[in-house]
Parts: C-alpha cells; sequence; structure tokens
C-alpha cells in the first residue's frame, strides 16, 4: 500500500473537512430560514458537484486558479508559487466538489430543529450566536456529525477533480485513488487490491454510520 499517498489523503480530508464545517454549517442554517425569493439558485449551485462530471468541475478551477487568472496570479504574486498542481490548489478543488455532502445533511438536521425552541431561546436574551451554538446544534448534533463524515469519506475517494486540478506528483498531489489507478496501469493488480479493499471497508463503515446517525434523526426515542 502506498502510504505516502494515505497520508496526503487524510490530510487533504481533514483540511477539507474542517473549511466546509466552517463554511457550510452557516451557509445551511442560512438557507433554512431564508425568505429570499431566489434561494433555490443557490441551493442548485452548492448540489451542482452531485451532477456535473468531476473533469468538467476540475477543468473550471484549474482555469480559474490557474496563472493566467486574477486570483492565480495574485497568489503567485503573494506567496511565490502556482495553485495548479499543488496541495493548496488540490483543497480548493476538494472544498467545491464535496461541498454538497456537507451542507445537504446540514440542511436536513436544522429543517427538523423545533423552531419553537430558536424563538424561546432568543426571547430569553440569548443572541442568535448563542442560540445556534447552544440550542440548534445539540439538536441537530447526528445530522452535522453525518455530513462531516460524509465530506471526509468523499475526499479520500475523489479522483477526476484530484487528477485535473493536482496531477500525479508523489507526496503533493497523489492521492489514493490516483495511486489505485497508478497500479492498475502499471499491472500491479495485488497491491491495487490491497488499497482497493482497504477503501471499500472504510466506505462501508462510513455508509453504517451514515445511516445510524440518519436514523437516529428521523426516530429520535429508543424503541421506535
Amino acid at each position: 500500500m502506498d502510504w505516502q499517498a494515505v497520508t496526503l489523503s487524510l490530510r487533504l480530508s481533514a483540511c477539507t473537512t474542517c473549511i466546509l464545517s466552517a463554511l457550510g454549517l452557516p451557509l445551511a442554517w442560512w438557507l433554512v430560514n431564508t425568505r429570499w425569493r431566489w434561494r433555490f439558485l443557490l441551493e442548485a449551485v452548492v448540489a451542482l458537484p452531485l451532477v456535473l462530471p468531476p473533469t468538467v468541475l476540475g477543468f473550471y478551477v484549474l482555469m480559474a486558479i490557474g496563472p493566467h487568472s486574477p486570483v492565480g496570479r495574485f497568489y503567485e504574486s503573494v506567496f511565490g508559487q502556482r495553485l495548479p498542481f499543488s496541495f493548496q490548489g488540490l483543497l480548493i478543488a476538494s472544498v467545491l466538489y464535496s461541498l454538497p455532502f456537507a451542507v445537504q445533511p446540514f440542511l436536513s438536521a436544522f429543517a427538523t430543529v423545533d423552531r419553537r425552541m430558536v424563538e424561546a431561546s432568543w426571547c430569553l436574551g440569548v443572541g442568535r450566536l448563542g442560540t445556534f451554538r447552544r440550542v440548534v446544534l445539540p439538536l441537530a448534533w447526528p445530522g452535522v456529525l453525518a455530513g462531516v463524515v460524509l465530506s471526509f469519506a468523499h475526499t479520500m475517494g475523489e479522483f477526476g477533480v484530484v487528477l485535473m486540478v493536482g496531477g500525479n506528483l508523489p507526496g503533493v498531489t497523489r492521492t489514493i485513488s490516483v495511486s489505485i489507478y497508478d497500479e492498475v496501469e502499471a499491472l500491479n493488480y495485488a497491491a491495487a487490491n490491497q488499497t482497493a479493499l482497504a477503501m471499500l471497508l472504510f466506505s462501508f463503515a462510513v455508509l453504517s454510520l451514515t445511516y445510524a446517525l440518519q436514523r437516529r434523526i428521523l426516530h429520535p426515542w429508543p424503541g421506535r
């Protein structure tokens, strides 16, 4: 097993999950409560990676952060290096690609929170941030945890976006999925099977945990 690729994938998944939690939680809470007429357009943008081919998303991300783009030129002038084919570029692509896997479970969890409890907290003088932290998050924790777990697992298995934006640089952008592809291309099926089997077991464990958390949301009381 390519442990360098495993370590890189774990690092990428952890960083992506932290960013998605920081961005996705307030975004999901706003979507649940907003009365904005064009909310469905933002929801469509968030969910777009679910239906968009990874290579298409990867291509546009590559163009957006490339050396000829404003973002790419700014990053290179500040940090002295380019975003494409770097860990930082890979992180940007992973956040965009895994966004719906975090936001949608957050949305479902927040939608189940009793609005009366939120309003009661406000009436007691607790601010919006305090209410979100003390009332909303404790009530919605199974869905929030499901979103965190799904975004982490989804990032671990990325391939198309990773290959388009990061390429295949050992120790820099070579993730588990790319490593499996390389082993198959080299006809090293034993090594590919070892890594693929580990990913299969990992994915099964993640889905089992996710469904258990969803059951906790739908049936919060024991025996139901």
